[in-house]
């Protein structure tokens, strides 16, 4: 059954920062401008280096390639129509455009979720087992590991939509967030949400717990192995290039676990609203810094496409 015909609800008013004052908003509207054109920028960078330069031809550089691309499209689903909103009246969404964005969100989130644990098990190959890393981590394994986190993100989105569209909508449809956020829109429903929050806390743990195992014990073994080198300075660089994912896995796992493994009640629009920023914006503008800034070699890229422009332009005068 088609659910808009029996849904009286045909749109729904993103509050957002609605409620703010002018000043506010457009001091809002520019940070978010700002951090939304950094953070496009500088993931942009890092999928141009990592799949044009010779010198990043390994697995590692292969995922970040796709990390970045993903934030790209995780970023874009919610931003831009935040900034539209900050900056004009009208705040309605409709049924179609909330159920897409949900989808978007949801899918590129859990396949971020996956592609995060594969970049652990990565780190545990190329680490714990470096004779064989070359034949663990083909190109033809690193190709389907990202063809699996999109695969299973489509598919989980496809079944959190369900659940959250699932029932009629006939009553408030102000949404106390800047996008269709999925436990915020199951509570405006008429039916008994219960049933819907339940089956997607049972999928956070699964989607966000599940590769939170395969990190952790990644990281438990490469741990293990860096404490029974004598080396120091290998040491050092082990857990310089270690730190940087984990970093990333901190911020974006912990945003997430709050968003959705949280009881409602705990929940509230000052609550909610921060932690989405942090899973939606601040996440995909810190990876590409978090992993050039600890990484030698991705600086050394950074720096040699940053010479090359300067010097093309240089010429073109």
């Amino acid at each position: 059954m088609d659910l808009r015909n029996i849904s009286t609800v045909t749109e729904f008013i993103l509050v957002g920062f609605e409620q703010s004052y002018p000043s506010t908003r457009t001091l809002l509207f520019t940070l978010f401008l700002a951090l939304y054109g950094l953070a496009m920028a500088m993931n942009g960078l890092i999928i141009f280096i990592t799949w044009t330069d010779p010198r990043l031809n390994s697995p590692m550089y292969f995922f970040l390639g796709h990390l970045s691309f993903l934030d790209i499209c995780f970023i874009t689903t919610t931003i831009p129509q935040m900034l539209i909103h900050l900056v004009v009246k009208n705040h309605t969404v409709s049924f179609a455009s909330c159920l897409i964005q949900m989808y978007l969100v949801f899918g590129v989130g859990v396949a971020e979720c996956i592609l995060l644990a594969f970049m652990a098990y990565d780190r545990y190959v190329a680490i714990c087992q470096p004779l064989n890393y070359a034949q663990i981590m083909s190109r033809q394994v690193c190709v389907r590991l990202v063809g699996t986190s999109w695969f299973f993100g489509m598919i989980n989105g496809i079944l959190l939509d369900y659940m959250t569209f699932r029932g009629p909508f006939c009553r408030d449809n102000h949404v106390e967030n800047f996008f269709c956020e999925a436990p915020i829109v199951i509570s405006l429903s008429c039916g008994d949400p219960l049933f819907s929050l339940k089956v997607i806390f049972a999928d956070a743990i699964v989607v966000l717990l599940s590769p939170m195992v395969l990190i952790v014990t990644s990281y438990a073994r490469i741990l293990t192995s860096i404490l029974g080198r004598a080396s120091s300075s290998g040491r050092g660089k082990t857990f310089s290039t270690c730190a940087s994912h984990l970093t990333v896995v901190v911020f974006f796992y912990t945003s997430a676990m709050f968003s959705y493994m949280n009881p409602r009640s705990t929940h509230g629009p000052d609550k909610d609203k921060p932690f989405s920023l942090l899973y939606t914006i601040i996440t995909p503008m810190c990876n590409p810094i978090i992993y050039s800034l600890r990484n030698k070699e991705m600086k050394g890229a950074m720096l040699r496409v940053l010479g090359r422009g300067s010097l093309a332009q240089a010429e073109s005068v």
